[in-house]
């Protein structure tokens, strides 16, 4: 039976050089009141320090002050941070970007099988996850600055299956994990029942507890023993150890969302459109690319958007949007709530989604993207001088057929607006996003040239396609110089296509769109179905000659956005 205890008891279980994973998705799941403890000891006492911290998403709300690895900013406490995103701390963030913390980022549907493995007292994961990116260690195995390839420590590994080239990330010995739920019973049993995002609670849980560490949960409530409902208890209390009530609130993730848990259901209205603006006219276009039928993912910041224009434009209903978080449907949300969504058709947890990810699943993904080269190449996880880590992004970028990188063609601030369906750019941002060569590489178009990926760049003035690692100039923005606001502005020379056209002057107008699904969409979505049949077909039967007849592959074809 697990015991209840206070934060500061729970502190005291933490002790030097331990490695401690952390639960936590942005500002969701973040066990903020433990942490806070841990910090006011270090203060006191000068302990816990030089922690190993294992987290998917390191929880925080970019605040410099918030929830999060925020609590345990304080130099010393945090000695090596493993996780697939670096930076929903700041100070986590400048620490691993400094070199004062030694930063290790693996992809992140990679973290939450591992911990499954791990907790099944397997050797690790053998995946195609990597190749080719940060992540292969023929490039930077995971390691994100020079503290961490001082470290010694190999978290992956290039191995050899039939001939073709896999990536093995080792399973490794975690001693304790601090979670965040919504209630527990006395006994210790975990209920997430108003969580809108389940993440890898339960991974990492049975990854800490089967190897004989401490499992520490903190909640909101605690109920008496039988009080929960069974089908939202998603850890037994045979997994858990020690129960903490939080007595304080000031993370707006941890508070009650009923319309994210399906308790309630809101109005679509609700929702508040975008406002007008440069970053609008990216979402629409990257919302002309869906399909009805598909199933999409969308990424942090503009990519999120695209939810909020589907919503406006009422496509909602014929496309199923999704989140690594393994929320699907409804209306994904963005900022501190991004992993949400108002109005979902099912929560599920992120280790399950990214099986469905992985095993090619999704019909189309919306991505970022910080740097971008001559070749195809996608940088979003380090760059600027800034260590960042990919999230999802590799998962996701290498197993989905279509990808949308939807992100602003400068950096820094600006000033453009849009005046009489023009683009009017009066002060444009830092160039640099469009660079010859990416030293750090999360999406490898080598990687997408071998797997037959349609690859679309959309920004606010110019739309490219990537086609055999060339990038192709197909739109340009009304008002927009082509000399002076694009090629000026890029550390390569694009081709220009022979059609290179106008985007659609109805992104640039303040109305609605009025945009709708053409009656060949559902026609579209089953024979993209029917090739990725042939196309597992083909893959059998190149392996075994016997099994199948290679010759009904088809490239993916490319669809030009309604009009």
């Amino acid at each position: 039976m697990a015991k209840i205890i206070t934060a500061a008891e729970a502190a005291d279980l933490i002790r030097d050089g331990m490695t401690l994973g952390v639960s936590g998705f942005g500002a969701f799941a973040s066990p903020d009141y433990v942490m806070e403890a841990m910090s006011r000891k270090f203060k006191e006492q000068n302990t816990p320090r030089d922690l190993t911290i294992v987290s998917g998403v390191a929880p925080g709300d970019f605040v410099e002050d918030g929830c999060g690895l925020s609590k345990i900013k304080d130099e010393g406490i945090i000695k090596t941070l493993i996780a697939s995103h670096l930076r929903m701390s700041p100070a986590i963030g400048r620490a691993c970007s400094e070199n004062k913390i030694a930063a290790f980022s693996m992809p992140r549907g990679v973290y939450g099988q591992l911990m499954n493995a791990i907790g099944g007292k397997r050797p690790g994961i053998i995946t195609h996850v990597g190749l080719n990116t940060y992540a292969d260690p023929r490039q930077d195995g995971c390691k994100m600055n020079e503290l961490a390839k001082a470290d010694g420590r190999e978290l992956v590994e290039l191995i050899h299956v039939s001939g073709k080239d896999y990536l093995f990330y080792k399973a490794f010995h975690i001693d304790a994990c601090i979670l965040h739920a919504s209630y527990a019973d006395t006994e210790g049993n975990i209920s997430l029942q108003n969580e809108p995002v389940h993440g890898d609670l339960l991974e990492l849980a049975l990854a800490v507890h089967n190897n004989g560490g401490i499992v520490i949960v903190e909640v909101n409530s605690i109920c008496e023993a039988g009080a929960l409902d069974p089908r939202h208890v998603l850890i037994h209390k045979s997994c858990v150890d020690y129960i903490v009530k939080a007595e304080s609130e000031n993370n707006v993730a941890l508070a009650y969302h009923p319309e994210m848990v399906g308790d309630i259901r809101g109005l679509a209205g609700d929702v508040a459109p975008l406002p007008f603006g440069y970053k609008k006219v990216i979402a629409r276009r990257a919302a002309m690319e869906l399909k009805q039928g598909a199933l999409v993912n969308l990424g942090i910041g503009i990519p999120a958007s695209v939810a909020n224009v589907a919503n406006e434009e009422g496509l909602s209903r014929d496309v199923t949007l999704s989140l690594e978080t393994g929320v699907f449907g409804g209306v994904p949300l963005d900022g501190p709530l991004f992993g949400a969504a108002v109005n979902p058709d099912s929560i599920s947890r992120s280790a399950d989604t990214f099986s469905l990810y992985d095993g090619g699943g999704l019909d189309m993904t919306v991505l970022g993207c910080a740097e971008v080269d001559a070749t195809g190449n996608v940088n979003v996880s380090k760059f600027s001088g800034r260590c960042v880590g990919p999230g999802g992004f590799v998962n996701i970028s290498q197993n989905t057929p279509k990808i949308c990188f939807a992100f602003a063609f400068n950096s820094g601030k600006c000033d453009i607006g849009i005046e009489d369906g023009k683009l009017v750019i009066r002060r444009d941002g830092r160039p640099g996003k469009f660079i010859p060569k990416c030293d750090h590489i999360t999406f490898s178009s080598q990687f997408a040239q071998d797997t037959h990926q349609e690859v679309l760049f959309i920004t606010e003035r110019a739309v490219f396609r990537l086609v055999d690692r060339r990038m192709i100039l197909t739109e340009i923005a009304p008002g927009v110089d082509l000399r002076k606001d694009i090629l000026d502005q890029m550390g390569f020379a694009p081709e220009i296509s022979p059609e290179l056209k106008r985007m659609d002057e109805r992104l640039f107008r303040p109305e609605k769109m009025e945009l709708a699904f053409r009656s060949e969409d559902h026609r579209w979505y089953q024979r993209r179905r029917r090739r990725a049949d042939r196309r597992q077909a083909s893959d059998a039967a190149a392996r075994d000659p016997g099994c199948g007849d290679p010759s009904g592959y088809e490239p993916q074809c490319r669809h030009e956005p309604p009009t």
